[in-house]
């Protein structure tokens, strides 16, 4: 038996055309290299899209792609993610399925107060898929507290439990915070535990249990992670696991601390470090932090540095500037509890710092008074955004 585990492929989250593409890239190279491999079908454990309604273009790829598995013969088990996940119950996943381009294995029927799992069974191996789906804020727990587990214990054969969940005992110690379920909440006895969500790579044997991998991301989702490393999936062959990683650009990380620097020293290190690098199909990611010495974090030129990124043949720069401070905006000086006179006292402490050519003050009070409006009864929202919209052109004169 060989099959492919790809999950958290996120197709439409960048909003970066050329890292969108970037994305859809390493999807197609996906599918392309599990076609090569001969696998016996593929599994999607969640977050194909990273919205239940996602743009055309991502809806395009994933039937293109799906639609090449088809032609194989190599069918597609998928599940919803806390991404794809709707609280209507309508996503794309429904779309694909009725297309015969997936099978979406996340499914149960109610028997009293339980939740019995419906399997799949793959018609080349026979092998037994069933699924849970994912929903954000890990609400899915409710639902595996349900599952008939003397039902899932019965069936025998090679098993397959894919879920979207970040399980307590695997969790990275990073993401601490992030809400996760107990191991005791899935149903024991199955051969291999297909998961996503936890956008790290993870294999561990559990007792009781067996084999829970996550892939990670299939592409990284972030500016963190794209400094981490690239994404992939795995390969599981015959009892063997291979992880495959999917590398579709490279990229360069430049880091700066800009402890008591000045605007102008932190462009020469910038652009002193490009020029001395070749940098062709990369992404440049610049992360800045510290306070500054002096000056503003808007006089350090980015459009020279993205120039000299561009004549270096850079596929694209991405600037992280979180953790970048100005002495400026350090601190704000506020001696009075009435709202109305703190709103004064910081438009006053801040106002002028940044010269955009009309009077400040006036503008921020229009902006929070505009931003502070409601929805009139019985607006719409496409009309109340429509008015809101109205009223920032009028405030920027904008035709």
């Amino acid at each position: 038996m060989k099959f492919a585990h790809i999950a958290d492929c996120h197709l439409g989250s960048w909003r970066e055309e050329k890292i969108r593409q970037l994305n859809a890239k390493a999807f197609s190279k996906a599918i392309s290299e599990s076609i090569d491999e001969k696998v016996d079908f593929v599994i999607i454990a969640g977050d194909l899209f990273n919205t239940s309604l996602p743009p055309i273009e991502s809806l395009k790829l994933a039937v293109m792609e799906f639609k090449k598995l088809k032609d194989k013969n190599i069918p597609v088990y998928i599940i919803e993610g806390s991404h794809d996940f709707s609280p209507s119950g309508k996503t794309m996943i429904d779309v694909l399925e009725q297309a015969g381009l997936a099978v979406n294995v996340a499914r149960a029927e109610e028997t009293e107060d339980k939740l019995r799992l419906k399997f799949t069974t793959d018609k080349k191996t026979g092998a037994k898929i069933a699924g849970m789906i994912g929903k954000k804020g890990g609400l899915e727990k409710s639902f595996f507290a349900e599952i008939d587990y003397e039902n899932v214990g019965a069936e025998k054969g090679f098993k397959i439990f894919v879920f979207h969940s970040a399980i307590d005992e695997l969790k990275p110690k990073d993401l601490a915070n992030m809400d996760s379920a107990p191991m005791s909440l899935l149903p024991k006895g199955f051969s291999y535990y297909a998961s996503g969500h936890v956008h790290c790579r993870m294999t561990k044997q559990i007792k009781d249990y067996g084999l829970v991998v996550y892939p990670g991301p299939l592409f990284p989702n972030n500016f963190s992670e794209l400094e981490k490393e690239s994404g992939g999936y795995f390969i599981y062959d015959n009892g063997n696991l291979i992880f495959k990683p999917v590398d579709v650009i490279k990229t360069h990380s430049i880091e700066i601390d800009c402890a008591n620097k000045a605007p102008e020293q932190i462009n020469s290190q910038i652009i002193s470090e490009l020029k001395n690098k070749k940098l062709d199909n990369t992404i440049v990611l610049l992360r800045l932090s510290g306070m500054l010495g002096s000056g503003r974090i808007s006089e350090i030129d980015f459009r020279e540095i993205f120039k000299t990124a561009a004549e270096q043949n850079a596929y694209f720069v991405m600037k992280n500037t979180s953790k970048l401070a100005t002495r400026e905006f350090e601190e704000v000086k506020v001696s009075t509890s009435n709202i109305e006179q703190i709103e004064a006292d910081l438009i006053k402490e801040n106002v002028g710092q940044i010269q955009i050519g009309k009077d400040e003050t006036k503008l921020v009070r229009q902006l929070m008074t505009l931003l502070d409006a409601e929805k009139n009864e019985g607006e719409f929202n496409r009309d109340f955004e429509a008015r809101i919209r109205k009223d920032l052109a009028k405030i920027f004169e904008i035709d």
